[in-house]
Formats: C-alpha cells, sequence, structure tokens
C-alpha cells in the first residue's frame, strides 16, 4: 500500500474512532498487554527513520507554536484562535521533547526562540509562512490551516514507521490535537463568510475532520 492510501485510510479511521485509540490497535511490543505501563517498555533502541522522525516532529511542532505566537501579536485583537493553539502546540513540542529524552535522541530545538530552527526545511517554511501570514487576517488563517494538515500528513507518515508503542500513543495524541486545531481554523474562516478548501490532504479527507462532530481535547 503506497503512503499516499495509507494516510487517507489512517485518517479516516481516525476520524471515527479517534486517534488515541487508532494506536491501541497498532503494533505492540513483545510481551506486552494493552495496559502496559509506557515507562515500562522494554525497547529502547530506535531506527534512523524513528529518530530522524521525533527530531522532525519536535520541531515542527515548534514551528505551529512559532507561527500562531507571531500571528498572534499581528492578529490578536479580532481573533483569540491563535493564542488558545500556541498554547496547545506548546505542550505538543514539550511531549516530543518527553520521547527524546526517554529514547536518548539529541534534541534538535538548540535554540527555542522563536523562529530559529536547526532544520532548515523548517526554516525556510516559517519564514514563508509568516510573510503570507501577515498579509491579511485571512491569510492568516489560512496558514493554520496549512500548517494543521501539513502536521497530520508528516504525523501519519511517522506512525507508519515504528512500532513503539509510546512513540504511537504521542503520535496519536498530536494526531487528535491537529485535526481539533484544523476545525478551530475552519470555523473562523467560515465565520468570515468563506468556505475552507484543503490545501495539503485530499479534500474527502479534510471534509470527513470537519464534518466530525466530535470534540477532541488536546
Amino acid at each position: 500500500m503506497n503512503i499516499k492510501k495509507l494516510m487517507s485510510t489512517a485518517i479516516v479511521t481516525s476520524i471515527f474512532m479517534g486517534g488515541t485509540a487508532m494506536a491501541a490497535g497498532g503494533p505492540k511490543l513483545d510481551g506486552g498487554g494493552g495496559g502496559e505501563n509506557l515507562n515500562q517498555t522494554q525497547s529502547t533502541e530506535l531506527t534512523s527513520i524513528e529518530t530522524s522522525d521525533l527530531q522532525f516532529m519536535r520541531e515542527e511542532e515548534k514551528l505551529a507554536r512559532d507561527v500562531y505566537l507571531t500571528l498572534d501579536q499581528q492578529w490578536g485583537e479580532q481573533t483569540q484562535v491563535f493564542a488558545r493553539i500556541a498554547l496547545s502546540e506548546e505542550s505538543h513540542t514539550a511531549s516530543v521533547d518527553y520521547l527524546l529524552d526517554k529514547f536518548g535522541v539529541e534534541d534538535p530545538v538548540v535554540n527555542d526562540t522563536i523562529g530559529v530552527f536547526t532544520n532548515q526545511e523548517l526554516q525556510a517554511l516559517y519564514n514563508e509562512l509568516i510573510e503570507k501570514g501577515k498579509t491579511s487576517f485571512i491569510d492568516a488563517l489560512y496558514v493554520g490551516g496549512i500548517i494543521e494538515e501539513k502536521d497530520m500528513r508528516d504525523i501519519l507518515a511517522a506512525i507508519s514507521q515504528t512500532d513503539e508503542r509510546a512513540i504511537i500513543l504521542a503520535y496519536s495524541n498530536l494526531l487528535d490535537g491537529s485535526k481539533s486545531h484544523l476545525k478551530a481554523f475552519v470555523r473562523v474562516i467560515e465565520a468570515q463568510g468563506l468556505t475552507y478548501e484543503a490545501q495539503v490532504l485530499d479534500a474527502e479527507e479534510v471534509m470527513l475532520i470537519i464534518e466530525d462532530e466530535s470534540e477532541i481535547q488536546n
């Protein structure tokens, strides 16, 4: 199954089951039942892919936080959505930091200053999104949509490349958060009399996420 089809299937599944429930049905560690303590997992040796995914996810969640904090400075009088979601993203990047420490992976965030990244792809993306988001209030809201759709795509790809239960559960929580955040941005966009259109994921995937009426804590 190619990654595009895998991600489409996973998104649809996670909408109706919830990301954490999806993770509970995922790969299990040897000799473990569903109720083991995550701090007691036996495997501590990650593959190079798992390691690079964790490092990328750490900075990707930081990027979301940094973009929203920056855009809130300009558009905060018109909406609280950037400030609220920035707080959530702070907890998300901290949860990935916990995994880095747990598995002994080097933290790429050597400078937690807003807008500073080790990964040059994310540095360029941050610069691009900030420039776009400062153009207009609507553009800023659509920047939020881009970030959350991209997060979901990258999280699902990372889930497909690990069998570490602690990582799967953490990623699934991030996925739940991104779905909730996307819906929040869409609500504000629709309040401006506009219709949101998918920017990274397929239109059908985004529609299913938006139309899902369940509320996810993140």
